[in-house]
């Protein structure tokens, strides 16, 4: 077993110190690059398979990012279930990928689910308990049957995703594991990396969700937060996914990155949640160029 701290194991009821965690970027350009690495994975079709493994994804922003990645895996799992539409969570899709870095760095980049809009209409958010660490709260059903339904391939030779991250046949030594993921893909972040931290050689993971909903009860934020201290979780202001389920039943993890899409966004349900409209937000915080907001979307100082 590695000998860096990063990816040494550790046993269910262990927690990480925060003071050996890994020190997170949180300056705009980090975190538009794992949200274009998201972006990629959103622009896949469900029902189909884009990036096989050696693929080449390259991830460029101004002049600031520029890494090329090999992906490694896509992976599946059932689709988010909702009142309206309860035959989605029995069809299998694809989630994401895996992909490494020329430094080592593995990325998990997770989308999200038009099912999310439904979901949100269902508002009943029953939770059950966290089905991976014993003592860690209960977390949203839901998101908890779509995660324990992730796998590394859509028939039955599919190994559970955080069992076969640590045997994934990486082109260079892993340093380091970063999880990202966008609206349903931030909470299915957020059960993954508590999930590795907590059973696997990834000790500290590192994580950036996107419009992430509440995923567990405050027993769960609070074991996430000792266990996963190298997190950042954007939210605007105005978008309804991030502000549901309600406390005190749920709790969000650490640590807010807020963006204030006031006059630069229309004021609607859609427009507010897209990951472009992140993208923009963020842009225009940092020094690179600003990214475009989707046309229907532009707000008032676009006029």
């Amino acid at each position: 077993m590695s000998g860096n701290p990063i990816l040494t194991g550790m046993g269910a009821a262990a927690a990480a110190a925060p003071a050996l965690a890994p020190s997170i970027k949180t300056d705009p350009n980090t975190l538009i690059q794992y949200a274009t690495l998201v972006k990629l994975a959103e622009a896949v079709d469900p029902s189909e398979t884009k990036y096989q493994p050696g693929d080449q994804i390259p991830i460029t922003y101004g002049s600031s990012v520029n890494v090329t990645y090999t992906a490694l895996t896509t992976f599946y799992g059932n689709d988010l279930a909702t009142d309206k539409n309860p035959a989605r969570g029995n069809q299998i899709v694809s989630f994401g990928f895996v992909a490494q870095d020329p430094a080592g760095n593995v990325v998990v980049a997770i989308r999200g689910t038009e099912g999310i809009y439904e979901w949100l209409q269902d508002a009943q958010f029953l939770a059950v308990r966290c089905p991976f660490l014993a003592g860690a709260g209960f977390t949203e059903d839901g998101f908890t049957a779509v995660y324990r339904s992730l796998k590394s391939a859509s028939g039955p030779t599919g190994v559970r995703l955080a069992d076969a991250l640590a045997n994934l046949s990486y082109p260079r030594p892993a340093t380091s594991l970063t999880i990202c993921g966008h609206s349903l893909g931030g909470a299915l972040a957020t059960l993954l990396a508590l999930d590795v931290a907590g059973n696997s050689k990834f000790l500290l993971p590192t994580v950036y969700t996107y419009a992430s909903p509440r995923t567990g009860d405050p027993l769960f934020a609070s074991t996430y937060n000792q266990v996963v201290p190298s997190t950042c979780r954007a939210a605007s202001r105005f978008d309804l996914v991030p502000k549901v389920p309600l406390p005190p039943l749920y709790q969000h993890v650490n640590t807010l990155f807020e963006l204030n899409p006031m006059l630069q966004v229309k004021t609607d349900l859609l427009c507010e949640h897209h990951l472009t409209t992140y993208l923009y937000l963020i842009s225009k915080l940092g020094s690179g160029p600003v990214l475009p907001v989707d046309p229907g979307c532009q707000g008032l100082e676009h006029s």
